[in-house]
């Protein structure tokens, strides 16, 4: 007897009736990368039409738009996670500019080196996340009005450093400086993998130069900086409790504070965090152009929200993905560039981010009401 019932199979056993078996259908439009990855490949279709034969998708012009996207990237990814936890912060834009000025204005009027420039920036905007963070939880007033306050005060303040520093809104000259620092022109500045490219370039596998070099030296660091930034962010938002913080304290506050979540800590965290990425995008940008500027960021905050919605996150928070907002940007730095591949008239990129803005809201509302309506 016993015998026999050690024989019996076990894929005989009853299954749970307490697990529901989701189809691979329904999974997939719980995702909510699915619009973004969808958009993007309706882009790809869209320019490789009209732009096919233009020299975008060769390595040239796909690195020139995926540094575009890399840019918008970094700050999509904070604006996301931050979104996510439902909260805004528009003062993203103001803060890459002022970013830039106190990276600018110590190396090049105080005598600082710039490594120092650089960390003075990092704290300072950090400590501006901060504070922004606190005002939201302190006095519970909308991040809508705390940080559109701050947008102008920053915006304001880069202004009144430039101007008092260098009688301009314009610091030139800083890529000197760059240059002679290996810390800083080691982690921002340039390109890097340069071996690798001549390597390709030698077997044929990348156009070449009449000299013999790489049409493309290396990879941009921008780009190494916002694969870094997202994974990082990703693997917590996925794979962490503080991850899955991040999803209740943005889909019920209240729930959230009575079960235990410090939900004062992880918005406050994500501002800091949303706050760095803005700093690293100035930073990467005035190690790139070599100087900074009182208008740098100017509506970058609207873009990374964009960029945001388009991967998926909900406005009301609770929901989102940091890939998705990836593929939103890349599919941002896909239409800059890509218009000036083709004919269409560039007055239109506006128009079209708008447009793509609306349509990846009704497509995430359709969405979730699919997903959710068997729930």
């Amino acid at each position: 007897m016993t015998g026999s019932l050690s024989k019996t199979p076990s894929a005989a056993r009853p299954a749970d009736e307490r697990v529901r078996r989701i189809s691979p259908w329904r999974a997939l439009l719980h995702r909510p990368e699915l619009g973004s990855i969808a958009g993007t490949v309706l882009i790809f279709m869209l320019f490789g039409v009209f732009a096919g034969d233009s020299g975008m998708f060769n390595l040239d012009g796909v690195m020139n738009w995926s540094t575009v996207a890399a840019y918008l990237g970094i700050i999509a990814v904070g604006a996301c996670v931050l979104m996510i936890a439902g909260e805004f912060d528009l003062s993203i834009g103001s803060m890459i500019g002022f970013a830039g000025m106190m990276m600018a204005v110590p190396a090049m009027f105080l005598g600082w080196p710039m490594w120092a420039s650089m960390l003075f920036a990092f704290v300072g905007c950090m400590a501006l996340g901060w504070l922004n963070g606190y005002l939201v939880v302190r006095t519970r007033l909308p991040s809508f009005i705390v940080t559109l306050a701050f947008m102008f005060i920053l915006r304001g303040l880069t202004l009144v450093l430039s101007t008092h520093f260098s009688n301009s809104t314009i610091v030139s000259g800083v890529g000197d400086k760059l240059d002679a620092d290996p810390v800083v022109h080691t982690l921002f500045q340039g390109t890097t993998l340069h071996g690798l490219f001549s390597w390709m370039a030698s077997l044929g596998l990348i156009e070449k130069l009449p000299n013999g070099e790489p049409v493309v030296a290396g990879l941009p660091k921008v780009i190494l900086w916002w694969l870094g930034v997202a994974a990082i962010a990703g693997f917590i938002l996925s794979r962490t409790r503080f991850g899955n913080w991040i999803f209740m304290v943005g889909g019920d506050t209240n729930a959230a504070q009575n079960v235990g979540v410090p939900v004062r800590r992880v918005k406050i965290s994500l501002f800091v965090f949303t706050a760095f990425c803005a700093c690293l995008f100035g930073v990467l940008q005035v190690a790139d152009v070599g100087s900074a500027a009182a208008d740098r960021g100017l509506q970058k905050e609207f873009e990374a929200i964009i960029a945001a919605v388009i991967g998926g996150a909900l406005l009301t928070g609770g929901y989102g993905s940091v890939l998705g907002a990836c593929f939103g940007a890349v599919i941002f730095g896909v239409v800059q560039i890509g218009i000036s591949y083709t004919n269409f008239d560039s007055d239109w990129y506006r128009v079209f981010l708008g447009g793509m803005l609306l349509l990846a809201v009704l497509f995430n509302h359709y969405i979730r009401s699919r997903a959710t309506a068997s729930k």
